[in-house]
Formats: structure tokens, sequence, C-alpha cells
């Protein structure tokens, strides 16, 4: 849990950002200090040099004759961070040096509650430096370690020592003069570790230095650890984690006329997903720690293809986090499970969305058949919209579909206008005050709604319950009738109504006339009047793409002086995240509803002007973006003077819906169990593409041509030289051979329509 489990301090302070753990280099000789990162030392006529790749990060410098390069990463299955620093020796002469490893512990949520908790002891075993908290309520027995190998000469427990009254980070009081550190650890300390080697080196020479940072469940496996890992061959657990990835990340590879979207869909995007938003749960900008009911939902749907077992984990947790009323925790941080209970109207449909698309991709449907437990807890009070507490797991259990079931019945309630209630908020979580009297409505849910109800009526058609397949159908042919007749704005669809029935969304309002999603969705969710769905979109490309600036809106113009009271997403500043800013989330919905539509250029434009590489492919562009160009970022700035300036990086559920956007809608890559369909909508001008699909042991390689500029239009497909029904797909076959499968989109009147 990266929010109540920290081993060392997150910041959240983009301006001083004030490390927690360094590495430090002295010449025992001179007295000079420096190290391989650019903090806490940075020297003036030094080039730092900082690499990112899947698993692993590397950061060089060469200073005072010796060059340093550190390598750090995280193996698989295993709670350790390792650091590897190598000296090189190319000053010509015999150098008498130090390597200082220093942290921060956290052991908790943050130092200021921890530090006085914090206890630091010498293993007698391993010589590690052991730390506890044992007022931490989920992690008390745990054992956090710092190792610098057992060749250490000094130690310190204690920071004050080691920094010195006056000193900092960037002039440690203990490293500016030629002392030994006291070997002080135990309570009652200004609490971190600091373990410190002699390294004697030659000219030429070059020699190892390993960090270990981790924490185990008892001190034993720390000690395990520890022992493992100071042994490990120094190139063989970079190789493991690099082979890891490439294994998760080589399912499906791409090669098109875009090399940045080649970049993003063949390494970076699930990489963010995983790394990021399932696994860790943090970044810089927010330690989560927590598991958000829809967004690790959502995020695990591009998983499906490379790593189904993850995705269907997730989907059992979440229904675990249903209670029995069908409703569900917003948010829970685990392993307790203690989170918030809400009035969010959109929560809970995302496990049937999600379900769906699970088993729609990977062909799993006993995933259906899986009992899981409910929750029990207080219902909320009016008018309360959230209460935050650790709710019990019921003796009452429900089969996947049940949950799914339950989630459906529960969000059937509909408003004056006959759309779903907002509750506290949809989506669009900062639009809480819309319906916080109980009568507004969403029409972005509506669209979502329908989508639901179409899905799982099949579904229950499926299992023979006839009757709830019945409810649902109806249920969804009312509600886009609704939709139609009361959400349509003349141009574009309306985005909600107040619980007075006043609209948002609207050309009447001086606010949000047009918010995005409610467009998108009207294709994504499969509304029937395709003469509406185009006008929509043709109008969320006028208003809300500003291909100039690099940015698509979520809404315009931004809530600011306007009466209009939707709730704190006016805190924002105007053209900050879901203010009128590019919330990347919603903008990538418009990539699918384009592609939905047939039109290619207009999806992959929109996708390559969301694509982050292309925020920083000029020097220009790196001073205005600001943030890293190989991840999402949740929010793009769109107001003066800071347009194009890019915000909450990282830790965004735009990554995964890029991915599907990109291999998906565009490049119509679409697993439906044992068989693939490949159904393109691409620019005109694209000459074709190719795939590597990996299924099991065969090997797939997918070519498309574009003989004829079409975007959209299969009219042949060869799976090794043999005609294959294109809309029927291809049949996977797990046979350890390479099958090359060769598909010819054509002009309209020679194309096979396929849906996928």
């Amino acid at each position: 849990n990266s929010q109540e489990n920290q081993i060392t301090e997150w910041s959240n302070d983009a301006v001083c950002d004030p490390p927690s753990e360094a590495l430090y280099v002295r010449d025992e000789e001179t007295g000079e200090l420096w190290g391989p990162t650019a903090l806490p030392i940075r020297e003036e006529d030094g080039r730092y040099v900082c690499r990112h790749a899947h698993g692993y990060s590397c950061f060089e410098y060469d200073a005072h004759g010796i060059s340093l390069e550190l390598l750090q990463c995280v193996p698989g299955d295993d709670s350790i961070k390792v650091s590897r620093l190598t000296l090189t020796n190319h000053s010509g002469r015999p150098r008498r040096l130090s390597v200082t490893a220093y942290v921060k512990w956290v052991l908790g949520v943050s130092r200021g509650g921890t530090a006085p908790y914090i206890v630091t002891e010498i293993d007698a075993v391993t010589k590690a430096m052991f730390a506890r908290n044992s007022w931490r309520r989920d992690f008390a027995a745990r054992v956090a370690f710092a190792d610098i190998g057992d060749v250490q000469t000094t130690c310190t427990g204690d920071r004050t020592e080691f920094l010195g009254r006056h000193g900092t980070l960037a002039r440690p009081a203990a490293l500016a003069r030629d002392v030994h550190l006291s070997g002080r650890v135990g309570a009652g300390l200004d609490s971190c570790a600091v373990l410190q080697r002699a390294v004697e080196l030659l000219p030429g020479a070059q020699i190892d230095v390993t960090f270990l940072l981790g924490e185990a469940a008892t001190a034993d496996e720390a000690r395990e650890l520890i022992a493992r890992y100071r042994t490990v061959d120094r190139d063989e657990n970079l190789r493991t984690v690099v082979a890891k990835w490439d294994d998760t990340l080589g399912t499906v590879s791409v090669t098109t006329p875009d090399r940045s979207m080649d970049l993003m869909l063949n390494h970076w995007l699930l990489y963010q997903v995983l790394a990021c938003r399932v696994w860790a749960r943090t970044a810089f900008y927010q330690a989560s720690g927590a598991y958000g009911f829809r967004d690790q939902l959502q995020d695990v749907l591009a998983l499906i293809i490379a790593r189904p077992d993850i995705a269907r984990r997730h989907l059992l947790r979440a229904a675990a986090r249903q209670f029995v009323e069908g409703d569900v925790q917003h948010w829970w941080h685990p392993p307790a499970g203690r989170g918030i209970r809400t009035r969010m109207s959109d929560d809970l449909l995302w496990l049937p969305y999600a379900v769906h698309e699970y088993v729609q991709v990977s062909g799993d449907a006993g995933v259906l058949e899986e009992s899981v437990p409910f929750l029990e807890g207080p219902l909320l009070d009016a008018p309360a919209t959230e209460a935050y507490f650790e709710p019990r797991t019921s003796e009452q259990h429900a089969t996947l579909f049940e949950h799914c079931a339950r989630a459906i019945d529960r969000s059937m309630a509909m408003g004056s206008h006959g759309l779903p209630l907002m509750g506290s908020g949809d989506w669009n979580d900062g639009m809480n005050l819309v319906g916080a009297g109980g009568k507004g409505e969403s029409v972005w849910l509506g669209w979502f709604l329908h989508a639901v109800l179409r899905h799982w009526s099949i579904r229950a058609d499926a299992r023979g319950e006839a009757a709830r397949g019945e409810t649902w159908r109806n249920a969804a042919v009312t509600l886009e009738q609704s939709l139609q007749k009361e959400a349509w704005d003349g141009a574009w669809y309306r985005r909600a109504f107040f619980d007075d029935g006043s609209p948002l969304g609207s050309s009447v309002n001086d606010a949000c006339r047009i918010d995005s999603i409610a467009q998108s969705w009207s294709v994504i969710g499969g509304g029937t009047d395709a003469a509406r769905q185009r006008c929509a979109m043709a109008s969320l490309d006028e208003h809300l793409v500003r291909r100039d600036d690099g940015v698509a809106l979520l809404l315009t113009p931004p809530f600011d002086v306007t009466p209009l009271e939707p709730g704190y997403i006016k805190a924002y500043p105007p053209g900050i995240r879901e203010n009128g800013g590019q919330y990347t989330h919603g903008a990538v919905w418009s990539v699918v509803a384009f592609a939905q539509l047939g039109d290619g250029d207009k999806a992959a434009g929109l996708f390559s002007l969301l694509n982050p590489i292309n925020h920083a492919d000029s020097a220009t562009g790196v001073q205005r973006y600001k943030v890293e160009p190989y991840v999402m970022a949740g929010d793009v700035y769109g107001e003066p003077p800071h347009v194009g300036r890019g915000g909450w990086s990282w830790y965004t559920g735009s990554a995964g819906w890029m991915y599907r956007a990109g291999l998906e809608s565009i490049l119509g890559f679409r697993l439906r169990g044992t068989r693939l369909v490949i159904d393109p909508c691409i620019p005109h001008d694209w000459p074709g593409f190719s795939m590597v699909f990996r299924y099991h042991s065969a090997r797939y390689e997918i070519t498309v041509e574009n003989p004829d500029r079409v975007c959209r239009g299969v009219s042949s497909l060869e799976v090794d030289s043999e005609r294959t029904d294109a809309p029927a797909g291809i049949p996977l076959v797990d046979d350890g051979n390479i099958h090359r499968v060769r598909v010819v989109l054509r002009r309209a009147a020679t194309a096979v329509a396929t849906n996928g």
C-alpha cells in the first residue's frame, strides 16, 4: 500500500523535489563529495544522464576522474529495490573513496506521524540495518531493511548526526569531515539509515557497490532476501527483470507509418498501466495506495490480451467490494479494506462493463460462475454523500454474474427526463453538486448504462434468464428514446440536468456549453441515430479539439464567473484538469468514437495529438509540456498562460484507454476468445501496417495492405495463403508455428463490413 505503508518519503513537491534516498561518493583524500544523480548534489560543470526503460532506470555521471553508473530495478517477485553503483577510475592514479547510502525512513503514511515510533537496529546475522514501526495499524509486524553488503565500514541510524544541526542533504555534516559514523541505532532518534563502505580503485579499475532497500513480513524473510540479492549475478537480475517485461509487452507488437504510435503501443502504455496503475497505485502527484472501483476496472481492460490472469483476478477483487444492496466502495485501501461508500452513480456499472469486455476478449465465460462475497455496512443517511469505514465481509455470496446484475438493477432509477440519476457525481467527480438533491440526471451516464444494458440483455438470454434479459433490453430501448428526446441540444448532446431541471452542456449555458464525453459515448454506447452521432462528433471536433494548441478539451467554456454551481470542478482554475483543460481520459474516448464512425483520419489524428511523444519532439515543445514524454499525462492545460503544459502524469486512467484506442479501434486488433478479428480504421494515406501477435506458442504475423487508400473496409483476409471469412475472424491455434495473415482494405463497393 503505497500510501499507508511508505518505506521512504513521498514529497509531492514539484519545486524543491526533496529526495528521501541518496548515494554519495567521497574522495577520502580531498574531501570532494558528489553522486551519480542530479539530486541532492548537482555540480554545474557536469552532464547528468538519466535513462528509463521497462523495469529499470539508469543514472550516469562522470566527474573527478570517476565514472559513475547507477542502475536501479525492482525484481518482479520480491519486495526489494536493487541499486547497483558502478565506479570506474579513469583518473590515471589510485583513488581512495567511500560510498555512502542514505535513506529517510517513513514506515507509514507520513514522516511527521511515524517518526517517534521508528526503531532501528543492526541485524546480528547480516549486519544490515533493520527498521520497524510497531504502531502501524496493518503493517506492524513488517521489517524494513537497508544493506550495502557485508563490507560496510561504518553506519548510523541518527539523521541528526548525519546531516548536522544546520546541514542539508547536499552537504551532510558527517561527510564534510574525516570522522567515522557512530553506529548509533535504536529508539528515540531522528531515524534514518546511513551505510558506508570504503573503496580503493587502481587506475582503470572498476567496482560495483550494491545497495538493497526493501521490506519483508518477518526478520527471517528479510535476512533471506538480503542474503540472496547479495550474491545474485550482477547482470542476471537485470536480465530477469527485462525478460519478464518483454514477455508481457511483446504479446502484440505493431509497425505503422507513425513511429510515435509504435513506441507507445509496443512499450510505454502497457508499462504505465501495469507498473503504475495496477501495482504501485502511486506517482509523483498522488500517493494513492488504494484501489479505485471504477479506476482499476478500466485499467485492467488493457491487460486482457497480454495478462488475462491479472485482469481476471481484479474483476473478482472488485466484485468483493460490492455491498449486498448493489452499490460499491468508491475506493478502498488494502489489506483491511477500509474505504468510502458514496452516492457516485457510475462506479458500480463499471463492474458489468469490464466483465463483459473480459469475457468477450478472453472467451473465459467461466468467470461468470465464480462465487464472490458481498460487503455489509451502514447505509448512507441523508444528506450524507459518503462515509469512510471498514465494512464487514458478508456471509452472503453470489456468482460474478449476479454481482453484475445487482449493479445494473441498482442503476435503473430514472429522473424526470427519463435519464439516470447523477447522484453525487458520475465519471466526472467534480460535478458533485449537479444531482446533490437527488433529482439531477446524467446524459453521459445514460449512454454508458445503455451500453451495459445492451450487452447484459444478451448475456442474460444466454444463461436462460429470459425475463431479466427482456427487462434490460426494454430498458435500453426506453432509455435511448429519452436520450434522443430530452438530451439533444440541436447540434450536440447535453451533459446533464441539475436538480431543478435546468440543462448543463447546452448552448444556453455560459459555461460548459459542450462536454466531450456525452458526444463520444453517444457512439460508444450504441446509439442508433447515426446522423446525430456524426453531428455531435463534428461539434466536438469544432469546439473542443484545438489542433494549433495541441489539446483536446473536456468541456468549454470553463467554469469561472458563471452562476452555475456544478461542484468542486469550479474550484479548479479555468483550463486546469476537468475545468476546461484536456482531461486526457475523456479525450481518448473521442478517438474510439471517431474510429467507430469510420473516420480514420480524425481518429488517428487525435491519437497523434494526445500522444505525449509529439508534445516533446522539439526544444520548444519540451519547455511547454514540462512532463515525461513517454507516459500519458492525466491533463494538459487549456487556458493561457499555460496552454499545452502537462499536468498530472503517470497515475492516469488514460493510459489503458489510449492503448485500447490505438490497438483495437484504429488498428482493428480484436481478440474474441479463440478467434481474432481484424477491422482497422486508419488514415486514408497509410499504405498499410503490420502486427505480430504471440498466441501461446504460436506466432501470427499480420500484414494489412491499403492499396485504395481508404480508412476502412476489409475486402479480403488470408491465413497461410488460404482465404478466410473476414467477419468471422482468424481461428487461432496453439501449435508452435508461424502463421502469416494478409488483410487487404478496398473501397466500399468491394469491402466486407466487419463489426468484430
